[in-house]
């Protein structure tokens, strides 16, 4: 392991429990480890259990007479080669993207000059929250390393992003990373997604700690290209037309992906949503840009995941000013915008595809006949402009139409859930194929 020196930071949550296994797993990767708690973290793992684990006593004030008698700290901080926080919670993330240094741990994350990782445990809504999601970016931006977090079934009983990656996965992660000083996203990122834990996040007994390691997701390490949200066609500087997706079901399914482990490349039309993290974002805004930036990146990909709203016709001369109120009637002529999903589906050993159908009315029907005209391998159809689900909602329902005919009804539900139950649906999928293909 790169990393002799290991400052491991645990804050609170009820992951704080893997802290102790993945202490275990630092030494056993050569490490000597040292353990400062935050008083959150006290309430779910006893400091005793850390430091019998670590060999060394474990740090818990900041502002404590007998360990700060010669600035400690900043010597703890100095010695460190690595700091790594797990769990990081979302109060940690958003007390570390703030600069603040109201604890031990965030004053020693401010003092030190070695590489900070943190491996993110929370529920999934907080972690999808705008909030949490700006303080990752904001810390990315800084060189902060973010492990995780994983998919799965959460304490609370929820599913979706928010798990702290388990400790094999870290550890791997850290030891397949280059040295300090040279580690990028995609060496931490696209490795700490690769495994998700599907038990739930309940304390363990006490001699119960060994963790074995999950199975890998048949989507980890695979290039998926994602399109999502609406297109804009120009009439003029002014003026678009447009359509009412909002550009969550793409995101979600993006935010999914990358729970599997993929390297997911966004390209999304004009939305009000936040980046999804982990994720490669290319931002368009009407079809032909779509179509250059999809086509222009299809190479390599493994899968294609056609979720946005490519309006299906643009104006034919948009108007190079701002066209003026006075006439009675306006006519403009549009011509059709090139079948992004089409076109990819045809390419000679493309990627996996999967498309999607919003439609009005026999929506299975319509669909299936999509995917065959198409040559889909699948297709997610979902009934719009009803009073549930569909555009501008939080909740949506799919039906599921695979290649051989197979069809799986997927239940309203919040986007983020039914995004992950989609993703199952498309891991299966294309695990199939490869298989197929593979004897």
């Amino acid at each position: 392991m790169a990393y002799r020196q290991v400052l491991l930071g645990v804050s609170g949550g009820i992951a704080a429990y893997k802290a102790a296994e993945l202490t275990r797993r630092l030494r056993a990767a050569g490490a000597e480890v040292r353990v400062v708690m935050t008083r959150a973290a006290q309430a779910f793992v006893a400091p005793l259990t850390f430091q019998a684990l670590s060999g060394n006593p474990v740090r818990l004030d900041l502002l404590d007479p007998a360990a700060e008698a010669g600035m400690d700290h900043i010597e703890l901080a100095r010695w460190a080669e690595l700091v790594l926080v797990a769990p990081a919670s979302a109060d940690l993330m958003a007390r570390l993207a703030a600069g603040m240094a109201d604890d031990l741990l965030t004053t020693l994350s401010l003092a030190t000059a070695a590489p900070l990782v943190l491996a993110p445990a929370m529920n999934q809504q907080m972690w999808r929250h705008p909030a949490t999601q700006a303080n990752a970016r904001r810390l990315e931006e800084r060189g902060v390393r973010l492990l995780g977090p994983a998919s799965g079934e959460q304490a609370c009983g929820e599913v979706g992003l928010g798990r702290m990656l388990e400790p094999a996965a870290i550890v791997e992660a850290l030891i397949s990373a280059p040295a300090a000083g040279n580690l990028t996203g995609k060496d931490l990122g696209h490795i700490a997604a690769t495994e998700i834990a599907p038990a739930t996040e309940t304390a363990p007994a006490a001699d119960d700690l060994a963790i074995s390691r999950p199975t890998a997701s048949p989507l980890a390490g695979r290039q998926v290209l994602v399109t999502a949200g609406p297109t804009r066609e120009a009439i003029d500087p002014v003026r678009y037309i447009g359509n009412r997706s909002s550009g969550r079901m793409g995101y979600a399914l993006a935010q999914a992906l990358v729970g599997r482990g993929a390297r997911v490349l966004l390209v999304s039309g004009p939305t009000a949503l936040p980046a999804p993290a982990g994720v490669e974002l290319v931002r368009v805004e009407s079809a032909l840009e779509m179509h250059e930036a999809v086509m222009g990146r299809i190479a390599g990909q493994d899968l294609f995941v056609a979720t946005a709203a490519v309006a299906d016709y643009r104006v034919a001369d948009p108007a190079p000013t701002k066209i003026k109120k006075g006439q009675a009637e306006l006519t403009l002529r549009l011509v059709r915008n090139p079948d992004i999903l089409a076109a990819v589906a045809a390419l000679p050993d493309g990627p996996f595809t999967v498309g999607f159908a919003a439609e009005t009315e026999r929506v299975e029907e319509q669909a299936l006949n999509k995917l065959r005209a198409k040559g889909l391998d699948m297709i997610a159809a979902n009934r719009v402009g009803g009073p549930q689900g569909g555009f501008e909602r939080e909740d949506n329902a799919l039906t599921v139409i695979h290649r051989d005919g197979r069809v799986d009804p997927l239940a309203l539900m919040p986007k983020a859930r039914l995004a992950e139950a989609l993703t199952d649906l498309i891991e299966e999928a294309y695990a199939a194929r490869s298989a197929t293909q593979d004897s």
